[in-house]
């Protein structure tokens, strides 16, 4: 579990984040919503510490990030898989190298016992048959899983996706959501992602914090989001024709 408390943060006198509190549930798929420039991405940053608040305290399983000398920091990152936005793969190396980097750089473990983690991580996300291959030869959905491969190869506890959706088509999108849910749930991760995708708030949206402005305006599911009475987050929901569509459609259902 992932606690964030009262995080606050200001960029030269502008308030960025005002008193965010929020819990982050373990094998749970918790969401992080809002507009592009509403602080979720500032507060991702504070959460995994990249960025440190002014004020607040953050907590990994009770162990506040806060005040963590360089050592206890460095200790804890091991403890964390990382999804970025473009995948971030090394394109000189094959998808299994890539793979294998953390393993390379942090596990004590012998060549052949790294080999067969990667190995692993790569038939846990179905890309076994690429395993030789370059970025630069597969898809950008084949990317994405390689990239997720890489961000459990240390086996995390904790697992931070910025827009892992980003740039992918629909039907991709949600085998990308798919597959983020249930190593999830069947590695117990606390699961923390940015994202701008309103399918993914629908699929897979088990814990969901919606920003605006720097502030946490709601906190809910993904069955709570769709009847929510908060003028803020519908604005932002049912932004889409398609999502206005569907309110609707259940609005009808219900009067009926």
């Amino acid at each position: 579990m992932v606690e964030a408390k009262h995080i606050t943060k200001s960029f030269d006198g502008r308030v960025v984040l005002n008193d965010i509190s929020a819990v982050f549930e373990t094998g749970k798929t918790n969401l992080i919503i809002g507009q592009s420039g509403s602080g979720k991405t500032v507060f991702l940053k504070n959460i995994i510490g990249l960025m440190m608040p002014d004020s607040g305290d953050i907590l990994f399983d009770g162990r506040n990030l806060i005040g963590m000398k360089k050592h206890e920091l460095n200790l804890l990152r091991r403890e964390m898989g990382m999804l970025f936005q473009g995948s971030a793969l090394f394109d000189s190396m094959t998808v299994l190298e890539n793979v294998m980097f953390p393993l390379d750089m942090f596990s004590k473990d012998s060549y052949k016992e790294r080999k067969k983690r990667a190995m692993f991580c790569l038939e846990r996300v179905n890309l076994l048959q690429a395993e030789n291959l370059y970025p630069s030869e597969i898809s950008g959905g084949m990317m994405k899983r390689a990239a997720i491969a890489r961000a459990i190869s240390l086996n995390p506890k904790y697992l931070f996706c910025d827009e892992p959706n980003s740039g992918l088509d629909p039907k991709t999108s949600i085998l990308i959501d798919e597959l983020i849910h249930s190593i999830t749930v069947d590695y117990k991760m606390t699961t923390i992602i940015n994202t701008h995708d309103m399918n993914s708030v629908i699929d897979i949206g088990e814990n969901i914090i919606f920003i605006k402005e720097g502030v946490k305006e709601w906190q809910g599911d993904r069955h709570q989001v769709m009847s929510s009475s908060n003028k803020a987050l519908n604005d932002f929901i049912f932004a889409s024709d398609l999502f206005r569509k569907v309110k609707e459609v259940e609005s009808h259902i219900e009067e009926g």
